[in-house]
């Protein structure tokens, strides 16, 4: 057993030095990542390009994939062919096709679903397994080949016409959509259970954003019938269990107070208090201390403290942010989410970014945290752009490259990255990041608005496997289409705001 676990340590030790060799040539693909991990959390490593959703980008696509047998030989043809296809391929190959590769497709037995999500978010033509047979997608080509004459198998496959598949095509038309496009549809569609709760809040904050912009009667009084047991006093805002996460909830009648609706504000500041209660370890009083935290108190003080006289819940933000980014922000700058759980979890990164940018977004220029604010956040935003997977979305856990590519968390660090470009926080450079983070988002959200690989509700896990086993949903999702409505509005706000990639 011991022997077995040392040659397959050594065996991915090797992949990893021949696809990093590999990507340093020049041309595509460039770009070192992973489709799942191993039981033992090992990265299942891949060869990719950041071309998938790109609608400029016309070259026909092709998924290599490899060890679906069990021999080491067809991993080392992938890694061959590829090889191949940079050095020695035909100028018009090249120039016609480009290239993603999973040499060593040594997934669990148990793992029904990494290896169908990676190759399809690869956007392929075109599928070629080297050693093994898998047809899993439907409408997309599929070709296996093997032997001493692999790679004259796969010239000759290269130069015959092949077209676009339908996935393709449907991958590339969801990126194209516009950001106002998907907001309508989302917003028409989400909350699908209307609670007190952050969820629906961000979900009605957004749609009211968007109803102000298109001048929708329609929208404003979706989110008014969906609130209106809470206005009227038919339904109380908290049970006999107050959690923070239904705290957050009340951003709405924030909103709405501030928008003139006086009837909101008694809901608005039942809230306050409770956001700003601390427990005596420093802990938001009606939380776990994870990094949740971070946007459910600050959304409802953020907001109370847009009115004349009220500081005191923006010092009780503040002073939350810092605490809990001294417990939980590492010295990469991502955030654990909690202080007893050792991973970078995805979307309580978004929380942490979200929280930040709640307080930012109001707070005055001479602020006295303002500038230790923004230091936590930068730090941050640096370490997220330098785990943007190839594809432009963010992982599950985010620097796993093994974990799952994750749409709430793509969401949610796109929106804070979006607003921070806006607001002057961060420079030009990351427009480009943000732009292929929305083109990520927007590849996982259906015409219909449903919505694919959204992780499940998570608590506070112990293990990094703990957050690695989080399922993904695919359909419909009130979290997910909430996250993804937010990063619509901010990236349709980003792109009126009259700044471009240009440095």
């Amino acid at each position: 057993m011991i022997a077995s676990l040392l040659m397959v340590g050594a065996l991915a030790t090797t992949l990893d030095a021949d696809l990093r060799a590999i990507a340093a040539v020049g041309g595509e693909p460039s770009r070192v990542s992973a489709a799942g991990v191993t039981r033992d959390e090992a990265p299942i490593l891949t060869l990719e390009n950041a071309d998938a959703f790109d609608p400029a980008a016309t070259r026909r696509r092709l998924v290599l994939v490899g060890g679906l047998d069990g021999d080491t030989r067809s991993a080392d043809a992938v890694i061959g062919a590829v090889r191949w296809f940079k050095s020695r391929a035909r100028s018009a190959i090249r120039r016609e096709w480009t290239i993603s590769a999973l040499p060593s497709a040594q997934f669990d037995a148990n793992d029904k679903q990494s290896l169908a999500r990676w190759v399809t978010f690869q956007a392929p033509d075109l599928v070629v397994t080297v050693g093994g047979r898998w047809d899993a997608l439907k409408g997309v080509p599929f070709k296996s080949i093997d032997g001493p004459d692999a790679i004259a198998a796969l010239q000759k496959i290269l130069s015959a016409s092949v077209g676009r598949s339908p996935l393709h095509e449907e991958l590339v038309a969801r990126a194209r959509r516009e950001p106002l496009a998907i907001a309508q549809v989302l917003a028409r569609r989400y909350p699908e259970a209307p609670s007190i709760s952050y969820i629906p809040a961000v979900a009605w904050t957004q749609t009211l954003r968007l109803a102000a912009i298109t001048n929708d009667v329609s929208l404003r009084e979706k989110v008014r019938q969906q609130i209106q047991p809470w206005m009227s006093g038919e339904r109380k805002l908290f049970g006999d269990r107050i959690q923070l996460t239904s705290v957050a909830g009340t951003m709405i009648f924030a909103d709405l107070a501030t928008a003139g609706d006086n009837s909101a504000l008694a809901l608005a500041d039942e809230a306050v208090p409770l956001a700003a209660a601390r427990k005596a370890s420093g802990i938001a009083e009606y939380s776990q201390g994870w990094t949740d935290d971070m946007f459910m108190a600050t959304s409802v003080l953020a907001r109370a403290s847009r009115r004349p006289d009220h500081r005191v819940e923006l010092d009780a933000a503040s002073r939350l942010l810092v605490d809990y980014a001294a417990r939980l922000q590492q010295s990469s700058g991502l955030f654990n989410h909690a202080s007893d759980a050792p991973a970078a979890w995805g979307r309580g990164n978004g929380f942490a970014a979200f929280g930040l940018i709640e307080a930012l977004t109001v707070m005055p220029a001479d602020y006295p945290s303002r500038s230790t604010l923004l230091d936590i956040y930068r730090r941050q935003m640096e370490a997220v752009r330098a785990q943007q997977a190839p594809d432009g979305a963010w992982r599950e856990i985010i620097d796993e490259p093994g974990a799952y590519r994750e749409e709430t968390a793509t969401a949610m660090l796109m929106t804070a990255m979006a607003r921070g470009i806006r607001l002057g926080w961060l420079d030009r450079s990351y427009r480009s990041v943000v732009e292929r983070a929305w083109r990520a988002l927007a590849a996982h959200v259906v015409d219909d608005g449903t919505l694919i690989d959204v992780c499940a509700s998570t608590g506070g896990g112990t293990t990094k496997r703990y957050y690695f086993d989080r399922p993904a949903i695919t359909g419909a999702d009130d979290r997910g289409g909430a996250m993804a409505l937010y990063a619509a509005m901010e990236m349709h706000a980003l792109a009126n705001s009259g700044q471009s990639s240009r440095q």
